[in-house]
C-alpha cells in the first residue's frame, strides 16, 4: 500500500469501520485495495455477518463452534439468498395486467405494534402495496381470522428473535413473500400457520411452534436458520424447495413430509433457487480417507506348482511274492497311534510336507524317483496363497479389495454421480433433526435430497415409500429408536457417505421391492443388524464399512435379493452376513473379518451366490451353511478363522467350488447332519427379530416372488468341488452325515490332522479326482459303517497311512504314493474293494490287512518300499481277503519307475473352473440353533465351535 505510507495493519483497522457499500467501492479501486478488503475476512466481514439479525452462525445448528472457511463468502451467500424473493419484481413492473399496482421506486415500511401506525398485521396488509416491508415491533400479535396475502410483501420482526410472536394462519395467494425474525404459533382456529399453493415463500431466522406449514406445487419455498418445535412441514408436489441450517425438535409425527412427484409446472422462483443451490458450497464429496481404520493384510506369494517327490529305497533284496510281515516296532520316524493310524513324530515343515530322503537311511541306500504332480485349482486373490497368520502382525489387503473413497466411486459410476448432483423436489441441507418421532418422510413418488444433516434421538430418521426417491449424502444418523433409514414399496435412490450408528434397529432397512444404491457409508455399533434386506427388497450395497453391530452386518431374508460387493464387514457380534428365510443375493469381493459368529451364515432356504470374498480372522467358522441352506460358494478365500473354514449340513445342498480354505483353527470343510436341539441361545442372542415396521407380525409369504431365475441349475447332492483346502488345524475335510455327498477335484494339502475323515456316511460319499498330500496324519480315514467311494485320487506324502478304512468302501484307480505308513490299511470289520490302484509306501507295507477284514484286492500295481519291508501284509487267519491279478514291483538296480500310462493322478480335465451359473433365495429362524460336532485330536471340549443364526 502506497497511500500515505501507512502499514497494512493500520489500513485494516481503518477499513474495519466502513459500512458494506463503502467496502464494495474500496474493493473496486485497484488490485491491492481488493486484496486488502479480502484480508478482512476474520474481522470486518465476520462482524458484518454476525451483526445481521436475519441470520445465525453459518454452521448453526450442527457445528456452531466451527468457523466457516470464509465469513465473506457466507455473508455473500446469505445476501444473495435474502434477495431471491424479489427476483420477479421486474416482471411484475412491466406487466400490463399489473399496471395499476406497479411497484414504487421506494418501498414503504409499515410499522405494526402498540403506539405505531397499525395495531394489527391484517390492517397493515390491507394498506400495503407491492414489495412493501411490514415491521412488527416486539410483542404478541394475534390475528382472529385467516390472513390472505394477495400482494408480495416482506414481514419482519423488529428486535431480537423471540421478542416478536405472531399467532396467525396465513394463506399466501401472491407470487412471493418473505418472513423474517418472527416466532410463529398457530391461531386458535387452525393448526396451519402458513400455506401456499402457487407462490414462493422465504423464511429467514424464524421459530415455529406446535403447528403446520404447507407448500403445494408449483409453489416453492426457501427456509434458512429457522427452528421448528413440534412443527410439521408438508411439501406436496413441490418442484424445488430448500431447507438449510434449520433445527427440527420434538415432532410428534414427521418433521418434514415430501409427497407426490415434483410438479412440472415450475414457478418463476425455480430457476433462481436452482442457480443459488449450484453456486453455494454444498456437501458434495471430496477426496478424503473414508475408512475409520486401515486394514493391512499381508499376502505371501507361494506359487502353486507341480511337485516332485523323491522316494528312497534301501538295499537290494528282492522278495518275489507277498509275504506276511509287520512294521518294525519303535521306528524313529513314526509311531502307530490308536486304530492303527500312524502319526509322525517329526516337527512340521514349512509346507506341511516332509522330504523322506536323508532321514536315517542306511549307507548302502539306492535312490530312484517316482515323479508326480499335485494338481488343483489356482488360488484366488491375484494367484497367491496367504501365508500362515502371525500373531499381532498387520495384514495388507490386495489392491482389488481396498475400499475406494466416495469421490472415486462416483467418478467410476456415472449413474451415481448423476444422482448425487441432481436436485429435485426438496433439498434439506445442514439441518438438525432431534428428539422426536420422525425426521423426513418421502412418499407417493416424492423426491428429496439430504446433505450434511444430523438425525439423532428419533424413532426413525428417514422413511421412503411408494416409488419415492431419496438422495442422502454425508448425513449423520444415530441413536434412533427404530431403523435409521427405511425404504419400502419400491423406494430407491442414493445413500452415500453417511455415518449411521447406534440405532436400535437396522441402520438401513430395505423391503418390498425397494432398490437403493448404498455406497461408501459407515454403518456401525447398531443394536441389531447393520443393513436388513427382506420382502423382495433389492439394492446395490457397495464399498461400505459395516462393523461392530450386535447382529448380522447384513441380514438378507424373505426373498431379499441385493448385490453386496466390495464392503468391509468386520468386528460384528454375530455373523458378518446372514442369509435366511429364502433370502438370495449376489455377495462378491467383500472383506468379512473378525466377526463373533460365522463370517457368512446361510440357513432355511437361503440361496445366495458367494463369490470372491475374503472371509478371515473370525472367532467362529468362516462360512456356515445350516439347515436347508443352499447356494453357491465360489472363489472365496476363507482364512485363519478360529472354527472351521466351511461348516455345512449335507442336506442343505450347497455347491462349494474353487475356494481357498486355509489356516483355519479346526476343519477346513466340515459336513454334518446332526444338530443339537437344546434350543440354547448362545451369547444372550436368540430373541425373535421383529421385522414389522409397526411391531405387528407380517405374513410375508403372501408377497414372495416365484423362483424363476434362468441361471439356476438344480443340485440334488451337496457338492465340494475344485477347492484348495490346506494348513487347517484339524482334518481338511470332515464328514459326519447321513446324506449323499460328492467331493471332487479338490487340493487337500498340509492339514494338521488328516486330509479327509469320514466319520459317518450312511449314504454314499464319493471322493473323486482329489489331490490329498502332506497332511500330518493319514490321507483318508473311513470309519466303520461308512459308505465311501475313492476314485481317481492322488494321495501323496501324508505322514500317516495313505488310506485307512473300517467301513464299506471302494478304492479304485487311485495313486497312493509316498506316505509314511502303509499305502492302504484295511482294519477289522471293513468291507473294501481295492481295484486298479498304484500303491507305494516308504517304510511300511503297500497294503496292510488287519484282523478279519473283508476285501477284494484286484488288478493293483504295488511298488516295493524298503527292502526289509513287505509289499503286502495280511493276517494268516483271514480267509475273506481275495487277492487276484495284482502286479507287485520289487526294486532292482536297473529299474526306473515312474507314474505313467496313465500319468500321475488326479486327472483333472477341467481343473480350473470358470464362474459357475448360480442362484440365490432364503429364510430366517426366529431361534438360534446350536450345532456341535466331535473334533478329533484333543480339541477344546472335543466339540466344534458352535455356529448360530440370528
Amino acid at each position: 500500500m502506497e497511500a500515505g505510507g501507512l502499514p497494512l495493519e493500520l489500513w485494516r483497522m481503518i477499513l474495519a469501520y466502513l459500512p458494506l457499500p463503502d467496502l464494495g467501492r474500496c474493493s473496486l479501486v485497484c488490485r491491492a485495495w481488493r486484496e486488502l478488503i479480502l484480508s478482512l475476512d476474520r474481522t470486518r466481514w465476520r462482524q458484518l455477518y454476525l451483526g445481521c439479525a436475519e441470520c445465525r452462525h453459518p454452521n448453526w445448528p450442527n457445528q456452531p463452534d466451527v468457523e466457516p472457511e470464509s465469513w465473506r463468502e457466507a455473508f455473500k451467500q446469505h445476501y444473495l439468498a435474502s434477495k431471491t424473493w424479489t427476483k420477479n419484481a421486474a416482471i411484475l413492473e412491466t406487466s400490463v395486467c399489473f399496471s395499476l399496482f406497479r411497484r414504487r421506486r421506494m418501498r414503504r415500511t409499515l410499522s405494526v405494534g402498540p403506539g405505531h401506525e397499525f395495531h394489527s398485521l391484517g390492517s397493515a396488509l390491507a394498506m400495503s402495496s407491492l414489495f412493501d416491508r411490514i415491521l412488527l415491533f416486539p410483542g404478541l400479535h394475534e390475528e382472529q381470522g385467516e390472513i390472505i396475502l394477495k400482494v408480495p410483501v416482506e414481514i419482519v420482526g423488529h428486535g431480537k428473535l423471540g421478542e416478536v410472536a405472531l399467532l396467525a394462519s396465513i394463506d399466501q395467494q401472491c407470487s412471493t413473500t418473505r418472513l423474517c425474525n418472527l416466532v410463529f404459533m398457530p391461531a386458535w382456529f387452525s393448526p396451519f400457520m402458513f400455506k401456499t399453493t402457487s407462490g414462493h415463500v422465504q423464511f429467514d431466522n424464524c421459530n415455529f411452534e406446535n403447528g403446520h406449514i404447507q407448500v403445494h406445487g408449483p409453489g416453492t419455498c426457501q427456509v434458512k436458520f429457522c427452528s421448528f418445535k413440534n412443527t410439521h412441514v408438508f411439501l406436496h408436489n413441490v418442484p424445488l424447495c430448500v431447507l438449510e441450517n434449520c433445527e427440527f425438535v420434538g415432532s410428534e409425527n414427521n418433521s418434514v413430509t415430501v409427497e407426490g412427484h415434483p410438479s412440472s409446472e415450475n414457478n418463476w422462483a425455480y430457476t433462481h433457487l436452482l442457480g443459488l443451490i449450484r453456486s453455494s458450497p454444498g456437501v458434495l464429496p471430496t477426496e478424503d480417507s473414508d475408512s475409520l481404520m486401515s486394514l493391512d493384510l499381508e499376502s505371501r506369494d507361494q506359487a502353486w506348482s507341480p511337485r516332485t517327490c523323491g522316494i528312497v529305497i534301501e538295499g537290494s533284496q528282492s522278495p518275489t511274492s507277498p509275504t506276511t510281515g509287520s512294521p518294525r516296532a519303535g521306528s524313529q520316524e513314526a509311531e502307530v497311534g490308536s486304530n492303527g493310524e500312524r502319526v509322525a513324530r517329526t516337527p512340521d515343515s514349512s509346507d506341511g510336507g516332509l522330504s523322506p530322503s536323508g532321514e536315517d537311511e542306511d549307507e548302502d541306500q539306492l535312490t530312484y524317483r517316482l515323479s508326480y504332480q499335485v494338481q488343483g485349482p489356482r488360488p484366488v486373490l491375484g494367484g497367491s496363497f496367504l501365508g500362515p497368520p502371525l500373531p499381532g502382525a498387520s495384514i495388507q489387503l490386495p489392491s482389488c479389495l481396498v475400499l475406494n473413497s466416495l469421490q472415486q466411486e462416483l467418478q467410476k459410476d456415472r449413474e451415481a454421480m448423476a444422482l448425487a448432483s441432481s436436485v429435485q423436489g426438496c433439498l434439506i441441507r445442514k439441518c438438525l433433526f432431534r428428539d422426536g418421532k420422525g425426521g423426513v418422510f418421502v412418499c407417493s413418488y416424492g423426491r428429496a435430497k439430504m446433505e450434511g444433516n444430523i438425525f439423532r434421538n428419533l424413532t426413525y430418521a428417514v422413511r421412503c415409500i411408494h416409488n419415492s426417491k431419496i438422495i442422502m449424502l454425508r448425513n449423520h444418523i444415530h441413536h434412533c429408536r427404530a431403523s435409521g433409514i427405511f425404504l419400502r414399496l419400491e423406494g430407491g435412490g442414493l445413500i452415500a457417505g453417511n455415518n449411521i450408528c447406534h440405532n436400535a434397529e437396522a441402520g438401513v432397512d430395505i423391503r418390498k421391492k425397494s432398490n437403493p444404491l448404498i455406497l461408501c457409508n459407515q454403518i456401525h455399533h447398531g443394536l441389531r443388524s447393520g443393513i436388513v434386506v427382506l420382502g423382495n427388497g433389492k439394492g446395490i450395497i457397495r464399498n461400505n464399512q459395516i462393523f461392530s453391530n450386535k447382529e448380522a452386518g447384513i441380514y438378507i431374508l424373505y426373498h431379499g435379493n441385493p448385490v453386496v460387493s466390495r464392503n468391509h464387514i468386520f468386528k460384528g457380534h454375530a455373523a458378518g452376513i446372514a442369509v435366511n428365510e429364502n433370502g438370495r443375493g449376489l455377495i462378491t469381493e467383500n472383506v468379512i473379518r473378525e466377526n463373533q459368529w460365522g463370517g457368512v451364515d446361510i440357513r432355511r432356504g437361503g440361496v445366495p451366490i458367494l463369490r470372491s470374498n475374503l472371509i478371515c480372522f473370525g472367532y467362529s467358522d468362516g462360512v456356515v451353511v445350516g439347515d436347508e441352506g443352499k447356494g453357491l460358494l465360489e472363489g472365496n478365500t476363507i482364512y485363519a478363522n478360529k472354527g472351521c473354514g466351511v461348516w455345512m449340513m449335507a442336506s442343505s445342498l450347497p455347491h462349494v467350488t474353487s475356494n481357498h480354505v486355509s489356516y483355519n483353527g479346526l476343519y477346513g470343510v466340515a459336513v454334518f447332519s446332526q444338530k443339537d436341539g437344546s434350543g440354547e441361545f448362545p451369547g444372550g442372542h436368540g430373541a425373535q427379530e421383529n421385522f414389522s415396521e409397526d411391531g405387528d407380525a407380517i405374513l410375508w409369504e403372501t408377497e414372495l416372488e416365484k423362483d424363476d431365475d434362468p441361471l439356476r441349475r438344480p443340485i440334488t447332492i451337496a457338492l465340494v468341488e475344485s477347492n484348495s483346502v490346506n494348513h487347517n488345524g484339524a482334518s481338511g475335510l470332515y464328514i459326519q452325515s447321513s446324506e449323499a455327498l460328492h467331493i471332487v477335484t479338490n487340493v487337500i494339502h498340509a492339514n494338521r490332522v488328516r486330509g479327509i475323515t469320514v466319520a459317518q456316511s450312511s449314504q454314499l460319499t464319493r471322493v473323486a479326482n482329489n489331490s490329498i498330500s502332506c497332511n500330518r496324519q493319514s490321507g483318508v480315514k473311513i470309519e466303520a459303517q461308512c459308505k465311501v467311494e475313492l476314485r481317481g485320487n492322488g494321495i501323496y506324502d501324508n505322514r500317516g497311512h495313505g488310506v485307512i478304512t473300517k467301513g464299506d468302501s471302494t478304492v479304485m484307480e487311485n495313486d497312493i504314493i509316498g506316505n509314511r505308513g502303509s499305502g492302504l490299511q484295511l482294519l477289522p470289520m471293513s468291507d473294501t474293494k481295492v481295484i486298479k490302484n498304484r500303491i507305494h509306501s516308504f517304510r511300511a507295507s503297500g497294503i496292510a490287512v488287519q484282523g478279519h477284514a473283508k476285501a477284494l484286492v484286484q488288478e493293483n500295481t504295488i511298488f516295493q518300499g524298503r527292502t526289509n519291508k513287505t509289499i503286502f501284509q495280511q493276517s494268516s487267519t483271514n480267509q475273506e481277503c481275495i487277492i487276484q491279478n495284482n502286479r507287485f514291483l520289487v526294486f532292482k538296480k536297473s529299474d526306473t519307475w515312474c507314474l505313467a500310462n496313465p500319468p500321475a493322478r488326479p486327472h483333472l480335465e477341467n481343473s480350473l473352473r470358470g464362474p459357475s451359473a448360480a442362484h440365490g433365495g432364503q429364510k430366517v429362524t426366529a431361534m438360534a440353533t446350536r450345532i456341535t460336532a466331535h473334533v478329533e485330536g484333543g480339541y477344546h471340549s472335543k466339540r466344534s465351535i458352535f455356529c448360530t443364526i440370528l
